[in-house]
C-alpha cells in the first residue's frame, strides 16, 4: 500500500484542472508566416509540403497562404525556407466553424474564431453525446479521440461524452480521409442519429483527405452534402484542441 501512495506521490496531479489555459509544452501548433520578402521565383516551401498546403502567391498582399485544413504540421516548410518565413508556436486553439477561416497568412495570422451556435448551445449546452466514425484512419485521430475521456482531459465534466451507438448520438465525430469503403457505413451511422445533428470533421485527413487526398480509394461527397459544424485540424489533432473548439461552439 505504501509504494503504491508513493507511486501516486511521484505521478502528481494528471488532471488539466483548466483546459482554456493549457499549452502544452513541445507542442507544434499554429503556424507563423513572417511579413518578410520570399527569395525571388522561391517555391522551397511548396514543394516540401507532402500535402499542398501552402499556396504561394507572389503577385498578392499576402505572398504565402498556409491552409491549416491540409497542413499536418510536419515543420518540413520551415529549414527549406532562405526567408526564414516559417514557425510554430504552441497553440492549440486552432478549430474553425468555416472550411476558409482556417487559411492563415502574415497579414492575417489569426485563424477564425469559433462563433458561438445559439442553436446548439440551447440544444446541447449541458448534454452533447458524440459517436466516433474513423473512415479509414491511420489510428492517430482516433487515439486521440479516445484521450478527450481520459483523466488528463476528461471532457465529461463538461457533459460531453463518446457513445458507443448512434442511436444514442447528438453528432457525428469524422476522423479518416473517408475511403470508399467507409462511406455507406458512414452514411448509416449519421442516419442512425435524431434529428437535430451535427457534424464534427477532425484532424487534416477528416478536413481535406490530408496526405491521402489524390488517392484514387477517396470517395469525400459525404461533406458535399453534410458541412461539419466545426472544422478541428491537426495530424493527429491534440484534444486540447477539439475541447478549446467544441467549448466555444456551445458557449461553455
Amino acid at each position: 500500500m505504501f509504494q503504491t501512495l508513493a507511486v501516486r506521490k511521484a505521478q502528481g496531479t494528471q488532471y488539466i484542472a483548466d483546459l482554456r489555459a493549457a499549452r502544452p509544452a513541445g507542442f507544434r501548433g499554429k503556424p507563423l508566416i513572417a511579413g518578410t520578402a520570399c527569395a525571388p521565383n522561391c517555391r522551397a516551401c511548396a514543394e516540401a509540403c507532402p500535402t499542398d498546403a501552402i499556396v504561394l502567391n507572389p503577385a498578392g498582399a499576402d505572398a504565402v497562404a498556409i491552409d491549416l485544413g491540409a497542413c499536418v504540421m510536419c515543420g518540413d516548410c520551415a529549414p527549406v525556407c532562405p526567408s526564414q518565413k516559417f514557425s510554430f508556436n504552441n497553440d492549440v486553439k486552432l478549430c474553425a466553424t468555416s472550411r476558409e477561416g482556417l487559411v492563415v497568412t502574415a497579414a492575417r495570422p489569426n485563424i477564425d474564431p469559433v462563433q458561438v451556435s445559439a442553436a446548439l448551445k440551447g440544444r446541447f449546452g449541458r448534454s452533447l453525446k458524440l459517436r466516433s466514425v474513423s473512415a479509414g484512419g491511420c489510428n492517430g485521430c482516433e487515439m486521440e479521440v479516445n484521450a478527450w475521456g481520459n483523466v488528463n482531459f476528461d471532457i465529461g465534466r463538461y457533459g460531453i461524452d463518446m457513445v458507443a451507438s448512434p442511436r444514442h448520438a447528438d453528432g457525428l465525430v469524422l476522423t479518416g480521409p473517408i475511403s470508399r469503403n467507409m462511406m455507406t457505413a458512414l452514411h448509416i451511422a449519421r442516419e442512425a442519429m435524431p434529428e437535430p445533428k451535427l457534424v464534427i470533421a477532425v484532424g487534416a485527413c477528416a478536413i481535406s483527405g490530408g496526405v491521402f487526398a489524390q488517392s484514387d480509394a477517396l470517395n469525400r461527397d459525404f461533406l458535399d452534402t453534410f458541412k461539419p459544424a466545426l472544422y478541428v485540424p491537426g495530424c493527429p489533432a491534440h484534444p486540447l484542441t477539439f475541447i478549446s473548439g467544441i467549448m466555444d461552439l456551445l458557449g461553455i
